[in-house]
């Protein structure tokens, strides 16, 4: 079976959604993150832990982001 990805605007996401229900399509979240990925992670975790004196508080730097 052959599978594809489709990048859909948000606005339109849930019409999509409803037209592959109709005809019958599977549908599926399969996000695989790189083993590099999770390494990097798994890094800063023990970093952190190392040196929890060093991490800030979200809120004392919230307002720092744009997240406009």
């Amino acid at each position: 079976m052959r599978e594809i990805t489709l990048k859909i605007p948000e606005e339109k996401f849930e019409f999509y959604m409803e037209l592959f229900e109709q005809l019958g399509l599977e549908t599926g979240f399969d996000y695989q993150i790189p083993e590099e990925h999770k390494e990097i992670v798994r890094e800063r975790i023990r970093k952190s832990n190392e040196n929890p004196d060093l991490l800030l508080d979200w809120e004392s730097v919230k307002d720092d982001f744009d997240l406009g």
